[in-house]
């Protein structure tokens, strides 16, 4: 019985849209990228859950409203 969808092809696929996420998150696709080769869906649910990390310019611009 043939597959609708290869799972090779889901899992790249998964990959890429992991990157897109985790950019919009301002984390490195490429990273992400490789990270959701292996860990597939619990990648995906990191990237969601995790909060994006604070910039250097917003945190020193909270430090100097204090």
């Amino acid at each position: 019985m043939e597959e609708y969808v290869p799972t090779g092809f889901f899992i790249f696929s998964l990959a890429l849209i992991n990157a897109g996420l985790a950019e919009q998150k301002d984390r490195s696709r490429w990273a992400w990228f490789l990270v959701s080769l292996f860990l597939g869906p619990l990648a995906t649910a990191m990237i969601v859950i995790w909060k994006p990390p604070i910039r250097a310019e917003v945190a020193a611009a909270a430090v100097d409203l204090r």
